[in-house]
């Protein structure tokens, strides 16, 4: 099989075919009509579903997009066996690499044979480490190959510089979730502080570690020293903050406790004059730690990371012992995911775009690209009508909205341009070998953009990717192929449940151009102000008033979500639920919306959105989720927008006295 170029991509056209009457959409099974839709909408329309349903043993939640998740992997699985049926694959194309690297993973009698052996060289290599300028050499060879480090290096475009890239650190080194897992003094948090201990203790013991039980306290020890530094999740949100360029030279300012030198010599970066530092508190902190911290115990931090990085690459024991923490301990998941799932992600992960070519040629329709096409110009439209209907807003501040606006460039399905893999060497049975070697690859090629043109070709998802994204820097909007398929894009559904769904998301995408830190950028990309004084006072106040109003959502007795955290979602997905009811009024072109299943156009829009986000998970998964997610859990961000919005109480004539009512003078709008 000759995996497809994006020349000859295999799109069906539906031009010319009579076109079937159109369903609403709705999936009816699912919803508990005992419930009143104004008084609980999400379990109104998921409720049913909510009940029968059971979270499967391999995962730690279910809905929508696990769903189409899985489907994904099963088309992708079909692209794999397909390249793998072949006996005759020329050596360094793209199919022998997809094969070559899937059958790594699978061949797990070759992966007990060979033990600890993949990371043995790399063991001996941290071992012979002299002193602290070679263990500033081996953090950047460390960062390449993917086995993780106290800080991460990356390269990304200048954000006040939207026409360069530059080099950039981020804060890392925990094993934990987030620097709170590490502090927090209940009986839940100091429990899973003593199991996270006895597992790396346990992995100490597999590696072979003389002392086990010291090597885990050492790490314990210094996580929480690194911590300590940790800026929180609500922090690093702040786009104004995060920005710190310093001359390379200027870094001995932070500490001296790191040869900064070395490192960016052995990165391959000794030329560059500049650095971005996310959280520059965190890297002086880091370095006093460097500084006082013993080369054995920060060989004891190097081998700890290489086994937690490659755990899932080595034997079933590394595999089983790291799924027992991190999988069941942390998330309370029960049972590993099918390995062929995993191989599918490990493929995914390293040769995206290569799969993504045949992805597209077989589950992406010409008709479904061209019907996207019309969605995002709609809600475009939509979003420039809001905006001039603002009333808060002043005019100067609106024209630099639309101007931001009409430079949102979407990108629906799939690249223009696919990437290279040529230079990637994937070698049959060596799956750690292959994974690191995929990172250096990665790293490299990020590398090689520093001092070039932007690569506006270049996308951040696969095609075969459930999601989508806003760019900030590059001021685009990303749709990947399979994210446009049922519930949330449904070419057989009448268009209100799809201005529901896909175009809520739309919105929502477009709205984090608008929210509290996508709203920082100007209409190039750049970190620049372009708000009057009095406006941005205005906006603060009206997000400030979402803020509070999700952190009085209680997801349990004792956690409520954080509503500074999920409040560019929040501010997200209100926004483009408005929008989106708004595109699809528009596309009315005043007439009446036909009622279908005994549902209104306005009311069927409400319900689209409110099944896309069907979801169950576990307590442990969602206590996680809150800590660390900036997205509500789903039932509030169903259950959080629609009561600021006029037209959802007028859909359903929501009442005072309703639980899903909110009074006029307490709803936001802000878009």
């Amino acid at each position: 099989m000759k995996l497809a170029t994006i020349g000859a991509l295999c799109l069906m056209v539906l031009s010319g075919c009579a076109q079937p009457e159109l369903t609403s959409g709705i999936e009816m099974a699912n919803m508990d009509t005992s419930v009143r839709p104004q008084d609980d909408f999400f379990r109104y329309v998921n409720g049913a579903w909510l009940e029968t349903t059971e979270i499967p043993s391999d995962k730690t939640n279910t809905g929508v997009f696990l769903d189409l998740r899985d489907k994904s992997r099963e088309d992708v699985l079909a692209i794999i066996k397909d390249v793998a049926a072949s006996t005759e694959l020329e050596a360094g194309s793209d199919e022998q690499k997809v094969s070559d690297l899937y059958n790594s993973f699978m061949e797990t009698e070759r992966l007990e044979e060979l033990g600890l052996s993949p990371i043995k060289g790399e063991l001996e290599a941290i071992e012979a480490i002299a002193d602290k300028d070679e263990l500033a050499t081996y953090l950047a060879h460390n960062r390449m190959i993917g086995g993780g480090g106290p800080f991460i290096l990356y390269i990304a475009i200048d954000g006040k510089d939207s026409t360069s890239y530059a080099t950039h650190l981020w804060q890392s080194g925990l094993g934990l979730p987030d620097r709170d897992y590490y502090f927090r003094d209940d009986e839940r948090s100091a429990d899973l502080r003593d199991k996270y201990v006895a597992h790396v203790e346990k992995m100490f013991e597999l590696a072979g570690s003389a002392d086990p039980v010291a090597s885990a306290a050492t790490i314990m020890t210094l996580e929480t020293k690194l911590a300590e530094n940790h800026w929180t999740r609500v922090e690093n949100r702040d786009s104004d903050k995060r920005y710190n360029k310093f001359a390379i030279t200027d870094l001995s300012d932070l500490g001296d406790g790191i040869n900064w030198s070395a490192y960016l010599k052995a990165s391959g970066l000794e030329n560059e004059t500049d650095i971005i530092i996310n959280q520059p508190s965190y890297i002086e902190g880091l370095n006093t730690i460097f500084a006082a911290t013993s080369l054995d115990d920060w060989k004891t931090f190097l081998r700890w990371n290489l086994l937690n990085s490659f755990a899932s690459q080595l034997n079933s024991e590394f595999d089983q012992q790291n799924h027992e923490f991190y999988n069941r301990a942390l998330n309370g998941q029960e049972e590993q995911r099918p390995r062929w799932q995993r191989g599918v992600d490990v493929v995914n992960g390293s040769l995206g775009e290569v799969i993504g070519k045949v992805y597209v040629s077989r589950h992406f329709t010409s008709e479904a690209k061209a019907r996207m096409v019309e969605l995002v110009e709609n809600l475009r439209s939509a979003y420039g009508v809001a905006i001039e209907e603002l009333e808060w807003m002043s005019p100067e501040t609106k024209a630099a909205a639309q101007v931001k606006l009409a430079n949102f460039t979407p990108k629906i399905g799939y690249p223009d341009i696919w990437e290279d893999y040529s230079k990637l060497e994937i070698v049959a049975g060596d799956l750690v070998g292959n994974v690191m070697r995929a990172n250096q690859f990665q790293f490299e090629l990020d590398r090689s953009k520093l001092g070039g043109p932007i690569r506006k070709h270049e996308w951040g998802m696969t095609p075969q990717t459930v999601n989508a994204y806003y760019n900030p820097t590059m001021n685009e909007v990303v749709f990947p192929a399979a994210i446009l398929q049922p519930p949330f894009f449904n070419l057989a559904a009448d268009d209100a449940v799809n201005y529901g769904a896909i175009g809520a998301v739309i919105g929502h995408e477009m709205g984090h151009g608008f929210d509290d830190q996508g709203s920082k950028y100007d209409a190039e990309g750049n970190l620049r102000n372009w708000w009057t004084e009095q406006d941005l006072a205005e906006f603060k106040t009206r997000t400030n008033t979402l803020v509070d109003q999700y952190a009085a959502f209680q997801v349990f007795d004792d956690l409520n979500v954080n509503g500074e955290l999920t409040l560019g979602e929040n501010i997200g997905d209100l926004a483009g639920l408005t929008i989106a009811f708004k595109a699809y009024q528009i596309s009315l072109n005043g007439k009446e919306a036909p009622v279908m299943d005994g549902m209104t156009g306005p009311q069927r829009f409400f319900l689209g959105i409110g099944q896309v986000w069907r979801y169950k998970a576990t307590e442990e998964a969602t206590r996680n989720r809150v800590a660390t997610d900036p997205h509500s859990p789903p039932e509030f961000r169903v259950n959080g927008s629609l009561p600021n919005m006029p037209e959802f109480h007028e859909a359903f004539d929501v009442k005072e006295g309703d639980g899903m009512y909110l009074p006029p003078d307490q709803r936001v709008k802000i878009w």
